[in-house]
């Protein structure tokens, strides 16, 4: 009884059907935090990560592999993003204060790609009219949105009796990733402190450590964090490595959260704790460090 009553209130009487696409974009906590040289989103694999222009070079690839069994193919589009404090991402459509989109500067072709199973592609990246540009950054993101393939020729969706009594919630999963694009005039006036630093022993099997990246300038900073366990005795022993960190314009402080090593028997109730920041490409440059002392 309990059941045909729980039923009879999910099927509310609607006189309309509707048809609930939901679009999983992108999770660009994880893509930050992402330990490898390449985006991965359902089967599609992007290199590099992140495009940066920076001086005289007008063009750039982005390599595309379908790593899948099946022909797939995607529109590609810009999109705005603004960056949390937490890492994470939201679309948006106006530009905050002191943060400029990079799209109105960018062409992309081609704008639909399709490639076969095991197969490769590029898409090129061209900048245009930045002669005028005010000195800073622009940032836009190139989205890849993949395209839900076609029903094959001569096949129809199965017929069912249509019950204009019932709601029919339909799921279609359409998958994407995005790529920042990144356009930089002028000198560079970006620095970065880390602050705040602390442990979390919420978990005792699985310590954390707890920060802020400050950052001030005219520009993003991006790079890779590391974090060694320094014993009483001095001993240095690598706790924790990120890869690709960025604190986005015009975001001035990112909240960070990173699971400590948990397996090297270290105790991080005594001795120290360092937290280095660096550029990720190139010679490293350190762009922060901060310690804490463990008790």
């Amino acid at each position: 009884m309990y059941a045909t009553m729980l039923m009879k209130r999910l099927t509310l009487r609607v006189q309309r059907r509707y048809e609930i696409v939901f679009a999983t974009a992108f999770t660009l906590s994880f893509l930050l935090l992402h330990t490898v040289i390449v985006h991965a989103q359902g089967n599609l694999m992007i290199y590099p990560k992140r495009v940066v222009f920076d001086g005289s070079k007008r063009t750039q690839d982005l390599g595309l592999a379908n790593t899948g069994a099946d022909t797939a193919t995607y529109q590609v589009s810009f999109v705005q993003i603004r960056m949390k404090e937490d890492g994470s991402f939201e679309n948006i459509e106006q530009p905050d204060s002191g943060q400029s989109f990079a799209s109105a500067n960018l062409r992309i072709f081609p704008r639909t790609v399709t490639i076969a199973p095991k197969e490769s592609q590029a898409v090129k990246l061209q900048v245009i009219n930045t002669g005028s540009l005010p000195p800073g950054e622009y940032r836009s993101h190139v989205y890849f949105r993949a395209v839900p393939a076609p029903l094959p020729a001569g096949e129809t969706p199965p017929m069912r009796p249509k019950d204009t009594s019932k709601l029919e919630v339909k799921l279609v999963p359409v998958f994407g990733v995005t790529v920042p694009v990144i356009i930089r005039v002028g000198p560079d006036s970006t620095s970065v402190v880390i602050s705040d630093m602390d442990m979390d022993f919420k978990d005792p099997k699985q310590p954390q450590v707890m920060f802020a990246l400050n950052r001030s300038g005219n520009m993003s900073a991006y790079g890779d964090l590391t974090i060694d366990y320094i014993s009483p005795s001095g001993q240095r022993t690598r706790a924790a490595a990120v890869k690709g960190v960025a604190v986005y314009t015009p975001l001035p402080k990112r909240k960070v959260k990173i699971d400590l090593d948990n397996t090297a028997k270290l105790n991080y109730h005594q001795g120290r704790l360092e937290v280095n920041y660096e550029t990720a490409s190139g010679k490293p440059v350190t762009l922060a460090k901060q310690e804490i002392v463990l008790r």
